[in-house]
């Protein structure tokens, strides 16, 4: 793969991390519109945050009214807030038509700062015809990025139909088929044959392809557990074709250590599986097995090139995560992270990689990381601090992490070229894909994978 092609797979992704996570797209109205098989006396006492049913989606847990006028009113909700109690929020209801429809803005909220509401306007309104009643649903809010945008809008719609049902049926919702176990799989299936095309269409191309879409599962669970680990009573994966996983908790961060700890355990959990990969290689190699030392081979390499990426310290990956919360000042984050940037790139040199794609793919990185940063959503109160101890130990274990997949994919490089030079038959799998057109794939890949990632709980 030549230098140009190289530098325009990365443009482009760059291109697409930039629209999905930074793009401003100003203020931007989502409607969303059913046709209700029931009276509107039933479908606004579920709308009507202070109606008998305001609770028919589970959402809801309380509602009073502030003040003798009903124009505020302080909603309790199923979503547990970093103390583990129900989220509050303070909404202001205008005009007002009873029966008919009201505007709906939110004044505070127990976990997310103000500011993150400070554009968002709600607007219901009902009509009813022949006895069909006809609900339309309106938000408008600020965006940074498809992204988010995207997630409203499918939430909103989700929300309309989830009422619908209730008010014909009686029925609450349930689980969306989005984000069922067996859709998951069926992503993840569409994935790697979405993914093929890039690897090539042969066998090879495919087990590259599978291999990938398993390191990714295999971060994400990482991620899991550690929301598990960390409390997390709910969490779960959301697979997207191509564009990789997400790996959402239950609630919202409550310290510094528990997103640190978080960011790294995509990393570490799968640090722990590499070594086991690469000694089943090495023993299934010995034995004659060369098709299972091969396929061992390909996928320790995926793993700890996909986990490395994810190390870098740019904003919005593991990385960057981890060096933002255990670094007191902005001199310790960018000495930190510039002493993990000289490593990445050591590592490159020492692995043989051309010296001007090792910059080129260095100057992406930091220009992706000016994109997105201060993107965050910022949580109501401050994060408890990172204690000194806490921060040696996730110091450590960032190092341990690296090391771990520094060394695990100097092995597979190593066999690599022993392939190519006729010493050993190890990696046969890849004969089709020269080194620098590999990681290059699986880098565009990993960009794609990682626009999710930071801010899924407070979202």
């Amino acid at each position: 793969m030549s230098a140009i092609v190289i530098a325009a797979v990365i443009g482009v992704n760059l291109g697409l991390i930039f629209l999905l996570l930074a793009a401003p797209l100003g203020r931007r109205r989502l409607v969303a519109s059913v046709s209700i098989d029931a009276g509107m006396e039933r479908v606004w006492n579920a709308v009507w945050p202070l109606g008998p049913d305001a609770g028919w989606s589970g959402e809801i847990l309380s509602a009073e009214p502030i003040g003798e006028e009903n124009a505020r009113v302080r909603i309790g909700l199923s979503h547990e807030g970093r103390d583990g109690k129900p989220i509050e929020r303070t909404v202001r209801l205008e005009a007002v038509r009873p029966g008919e429809g009201f505007c709906l803005r939110v004044e505070s909220d127990s976990a997310l700062d103000d500011v993150f509401w400070e554009n968002f306007r709600e607007r219901i309104e009902l009509s009813e015809r022949d006895g069909v009643t006809r609900l339309s649903l309106t938000q408008s809010d600020r965006y940074r990025g498809l992204a988010f945008l995207a997630f409203r809008y499918f939430r909103l719609r989700r929300h309309a139909r989830g009422l619908k049902r209730w008010a014909e049926t009686g029925r609450k919702p349930v689980g969306g088929l989005f984000e069922h176990p067996v859709t998951q799989l069926g992503f993840a299936v569409l994935s790697t044959f979405l993914l093929w095309p890039f690897f090539g269409l042969t066998v090879q191309g495919f087990v590259l392809s599978s291999c990938l879409t398993l390191t990714v599962a295999l971060h994400e669970l990482g991620h899991l557990a550690a929301f598990r680990l960390m409390g997390h009573k709910k969490v779960r994966m959301i697979f997207v074709p191509i564009l990789g996983g997400i790996a959402i908790g239950g609630r919202p961060y409550d310290s510094r250590f528990e997103v640190a700890f978080v960011a790294l355990m995509g990393a570490g959990f799968s640090a722990f599986l590499v070594p086991v990969a690469v000694l089943a290689s090495t023993v299934a190699g010995a034995a004659g097995y060369y098709y299972a030392a091969a396929l061992l081979a390909v996928l320790a390499a995926f793993i700890a090139f996909f986990n490395l990426a994810n190390l870098i310290p740019v904003w919005r990956f593991d990385g960057g995560q981890v060096l933002r919360q255990i670094c007191g000042g902005k001199f310790s984050l960018a000495l930190a992270a510039f002493t993990v940037l000289g490593a990445f790139l050591w590592l490159g040199l020492f692995a043989g990689f051309d010296p001007g794609i090792i910059l080129v793919v260095g100057a992406v990185f930091a220009v992706l990381s000016l994109l997105t940063a201060g993107g965050a959503v910022r949580p109501r109160h401050a994060l408890k601090s990172v204690g000194r101890l806490e921060a040696l130990a996730l110091g450590a274990a960032l190092v341990a992490t690296f090391v771990i997949h520094a060394s695990a994919l100097l092995w597979a490089w190593d066999e690599y070229r022993r392939y190519r030079s006729g010493r050993a038959p190890v990696v046969a799998v890849v004969s089709v894909a020269d080194r620098d057109t590999l990681a290059a794939r699986v880098g565009a890949a990993h960009e794609r994978a990682v626009l999710a990632e930071g801010n899924a709980v407070q979202a």
